[in-house]
């Protein structure tokens, strides 16, 4: 019994030396994550960064462009109706001519000759649906330049929504990350406190088993934390197209 009260009383005795502790320990290296601590691109920058990269984007801006196109050529359709027109012959031609002598007789001549035969002359057509259709051709071609123009900001909105959301799942990341290798620290500063009352006959071996336990899994929610954390700075830095320099602050 007298045992045990000493191994309780060392085991409060440890956690309430940890923290001076835990400032003078060289032999745990741990990842600061705290966003105070780093210095993250400002996020309009990510965002116009994402933006001007996304695929997506730059095709309802193609869209757009070819709306546009369409509402011009719509709007001079009906030059289609007016025209030049030409054309050009070239052969065998026969020539018949009168000759009167002022008689009764009358005299028919044939002949035939080789000769470039042309002619230039203008057009213009009133096709009746055309021109009773031609308002509402307008409109629709407007009124489709208008939903690409709409698709576009629909995208840019879409994809500024989930940059932002990255962004921040970013920052939370960070700081789950900071409090995993805090209490990751916390633990192996008391692991080892633990390990050198042990092999002095002051732990039980249960007890020791649990603390030893409590580590593991302390070590295990640090990694996975940092591998989300990385996944997650990955991910918005392939979206963005550059490596953000996330750096302890001075």
């Amino acid at each position: 019994m007298k045992l045990l009260l000493k191994s309780i009383f060392i085991l409060y005795l440890n956690i309430f030396c940890i923290e001076y502790t835990l400032a003078q320990t060289t032999s745990q290296e741990i990842m600061p994550t705290s966003t105070n601590e780093f210095n993250l691109p400002p996020i309009k920058a990510v965002i116009d960064s994402v933006l001007k990269r996304n695929g997506m984007v730059r095709f309802r801006k193609q869209h757009v462009e070819v709306e546009a196109n369409k509402l011009k050529s719509e709007r001079i359709y009906w030059t289609r109706n007016l025209g030049i027109q030409a054309d050009s012959r070239y052969g065998t031609f026969d020539n018949t001519s009168l000759s009167a002598d002022g008689s009764t007789s009358t005299t028919y001549i044939n002949t035939s000759t080789k000769q470039w035969n042309y002619g230039v002359g203008l057009y213009l057509k009133f096709p009746v649906f055309d021109i009773l259709n031609r308002k509402n051709q307008i409109n629709l071609a407007k009124m489709e330049l208008e939903e690409s123009k709409s698709m576009v900001q629909f995208q840019e909105d879409e994809i500024r929504q989930t940059t932002i959301k990255l962004y921040q799942d970013l920052i939370l990341k960070q700081k789950l990350l900071q409090i995993k290798s805090e209490s990751l620290g916390n633990g192996k500063v008391n692991m080892q406190m633990v390990e050198k009352e042990f092999r002095n006959g002051l732990v039980p071996v249960a007890e020791y088993v649990r603390i030893t336990s409590m580590s593991s899994n302390m070590e295990s929610d640090y990694e996975s934390a940092k591998s989300e954390y990385l996944v997650a700075k990955q991910i918005l830095e392939d979206m963005a197209g550059f490596v953000f320099n996330v750096t302890p602050s001075k």
